[in-house]
């Protein structure tokens, strides 16, 4: 079994007071949402533990929003509930999402995914490095008194992890030139609503082949912008495929982000065709990148298994 550090102080003062916060903010909302449970069961949902993991965690963080590169790194939480009743995310977790943005307090974007201690501990046994390294690395802002311990992580031989690796690329990477095809096709069409989301789509599947390739774990969201945190966490480069220098640099980002829903079902989103060539444009160098950084993996893996290491 493995316990965690639970220490922050290599964090300044203002980011051990926005995670205080942070957690606050998850329980009062979690507690409220569990009052319209509409079973005894649900009605036991308990969180078990609050993780910081990522950039935060490891002491690599970045906070130069007022530069000309504009980088903020994000918190990354992992949030362990003791049931799956409770991880439904539409339930019982958009209400904490959608607070801690908007609070005034809280200047750090904060990103969190929500699984049961089963879910973790399967994941652990079967060598999956995205949770291996948040048990590693990760902080415990909160851990219920009693509550199960991690499994010690079971890791991976060298030639399952090359086999995984090269499964998840294979499957994962040709969708995303798909994608951008289906893009090109649309704008091409005039029809730029659904080649906002196409391009959309190109973005979220070339962030999820770059994870499952390197972590063999991606989590079930269709924010890009969570994604992308990730997986820039991971490989720096990835950094360049979105320039935040410019107010205008990050607004279209954002106006990618928001393609996913709006651009399907708001008559109040709009996109021009030049915004879209310039989408269109990153996103390619996006997979350009996906594509170095996975190939690259997936040789450093196979040179593992050669080696026996």
């Amino acid at each position: 079994m493995t316990t965690m550090r639970t220490d922050l102080d290599h964090l300044p003062h203002g980011k051990q007071r926005e995670l205080a916060r942070v957690t606050e903010i998850l329980f009062e909302e979690f507690t409220d949402a569990m009052k319209s449970a509409s079973s005894p069961k649900k009605k036991e949902g308990r969180i078990l533990k609050i993780i910081l993991f990522g950039s935060y965690a490891r002491g690599t963080w970045v906070d130069e929003p007022h530069t000309a590169k504009g980088y903020l790194s994000d918190y990354d939480l992992l949030i362990v509930v003791n049931q799956q009743s409770v991880v439904d995310f539409a339930t019982y977790w958009y209400r904490a999402e959608d607070r801690i943005m908007r609070e005034t307090g809280i200047r750090t974007p904060v990103n969190f995914i929500v699984h049961t201690m089963d879910e973790v501990n399967s994941a652990l046994s079967q060598g999956q490095y995205f949770f291996t390294d948040i048990i590693k690395e990760g902080i415990a802002l909160y851990d219920l008194k009693g509550s199960t311990l991690f499994v010690t992580p079971q890791p991976q031989t060298a030639d399952e992890a090359l086999a995984t690796a090269e499964k998840h690329f294979e499957e994962r990477f040709p969708r995303i030139e798909q994608a951008l095809t289906g893009g090109r096709f649309y704008v091409a069409e005039g029809n730029l609503r659904d080649a906002a989301f196409t391009f959309h789509q190109a973005v979220e599947r070339a962030y999820t082949c770059l994870l499952l390739v390197e972590t063999n774990y991606s989590p079930s969201t269709h924010s890009i912008k969570f994604l992308r945190s990730l997986a820039e966490q991971i490989d720096p480069d990835l950094i360049a495929a979105w320039p935040r220098e410019t107010k205008q640099d990050r607004r279209l980002f954002e106006l990618l982000k928001r393609a996913y829903v709006d651009a399907r079902y708001s008559e109040h989103y709009a996109i021009t065709a030049e915004e879209l060539a310039w989408l269109g444009e990153r996103a390619d160098i996006l997979r350009a990148l996906v594509e170095k950084r996975s190939r690259g993996k997936i040789e450093q893996l196979r040179d593992g298994a050669v080696t026996g290491d």
